[in-house]
């Protein structure tokens, strides 16, 4: 549960950490425990998908009126997270028929409220994948004692729906707080698969409302001045891509939608253009040489190729071909429209709209249409 605008990624050999599924399932697993024998747990150990069993001190474990809780505060390693630190807390108790496991969102943990995402609406939002890790440590403790596993898991977060502010959940229709995730139960730091996970479910959510017409940004700013310029688009039409404009396009090649506005600031934009789906600046830079021999097609002469070649950044390129009268954002914008529909399967309609770091509209490929 990557937040909304990731820290760059330190260098050196980083640690890995646990999912908000994996520390919900050790809860659940330490109270049914403490449920089945009367006994207070201090640490649990649970199995995942692939085989690792890691071992969780508690940082509560209790009885309750009707069963028992237990709770483990979430090492999410060195991946930025928004539930590092959290303590994440299983409640279980008995159910008095077979209907085997049943699932609760607690306080801080949000429930489906749109069509579009692994649960249906109405359930709280615990992934697929988390609820087998927490299935399969409850019947390991039901095997080892002997004991049916016909129980209620309740999931709780507290502070969960302060923290989900900071992610996309509330434009996914996830109300009430945080969303339980982790297919493998471990978290891969700056692997950014909960981030690319969140723009297909985005596309999902939208496209299941009926939107066709999605606008993905780079950025707050460029989002923000989308958004002014297409009041009548409903939140959800927004997708939140970041970086990742591979992702965001592969999955529409497969789940394509009529109409995709890319915007974006010069630099990430001018990426694009040049072919690079991942954006960040670890990832990919922009080929000042290639800019300026963009901004000679529309008239820049040696002077201002020079200047072009020696700058510091796009933007700066930019700032130098707006002084001489010459659009680059818009040449930028017309490529940028050109690899995204390489990417495409040609059922999309796509254009391109460039802002600077104030939000204004500086370019759009609209205009060679």
């Amino acid at each position: 549960m990557t937040s909304q605008s990731p820290a760059r990624k330190p260098d050196g050999e980083l640690r890995r950490g646990w999912t908000t599924g994996t520390c919900a399932a050790a809860g659940a697993a330490a109270a049914f425990r403490a449920l089945l024998t009367g006994e207070t747990q201090r640490t649990v150990t649970v199995r995942l998908p692939k085989g690792e069993a890691p071992t969780f001190e508690l940082n509560c474990c209790e009885k309750t009126s009707d069963g028992w809780r237990a709770g483990v505060i979430k090492d999410a390693g060195d991946d930025p997270d928004v539930t590092h630190g959290a303590e994440i807390i299983s409640s279980v108790r008995i159910l008095n028929d077979d209907d085997g496991i049943r699932f609760k969102a607690g306080d801080g943990v949000g429930t489906v409220t749109l069509p579009g995402l692994p649960v249906p609406v109405g359930e709280p939002a615990i992934n697929p994948g988390p609820r087998v890790i927490i299935s399969d440590a409850l019947q390991a403790v039901a095997d080892e004692l002997d004991a049916p596993c016909n129980v209620e898991v309740t999931v709780s977060i507290p502070g969960g729906e302060k923290i989900a502010e900071k992610t996309m959940n509330p434009r996914l229709g996830i109300k009430g707080g945080l969303s339980v995730l982790g297919t493998t139960g471990i978290v891969i730091p700056f692997s950014c698969a909960s981030w690319i996970n969140s723009i297909h479910r985005g596309i999902d959510v939208a496209r299941l409302q009926g939107i066709e017409h999605l606008i993905a940004a780079t950025g707050s700013t460029s989002e923000a001045s989308a958004m002014r310029e297409h009041p009548e688009l409903p939140e959800q039409a927004f997708i939140d891509m970041g970086d990742f404009a591979g992702g965001l396009l592969k999955y529409l090649r497969r789940h394509p939608a009529p109409r995709l506005t890319l915007v974006g600031g010069v630099a990430k934009l001018a990426k694009l253009a040049q072919g690079h789906l991942d954006l960040h600046s670890k990832r990919s830079s922009v080929d000042m040489e290639k800019l300026a021999d963009v901004a000679a097609h529309f008239g820049a002469d040696n002077a201002l190729m020079s200047k072009i070649r020696s700058a510091n950044t796009a933007m700066e390129a930019f700032e130098h071909c707006r002084d001489a009268d010459i659009s680059l954002a818009d040449a930028i914008a017309r490529q940028a429209r050109e690899t995204a529909m390489a990417s495409l399967a040609g059922e999309t309609e796509v254009d391109v709209i460039v802002y600077d770091r104030t939000g204004n509209r500086v370019g759009t490929s609209d205009h060679d249409r």
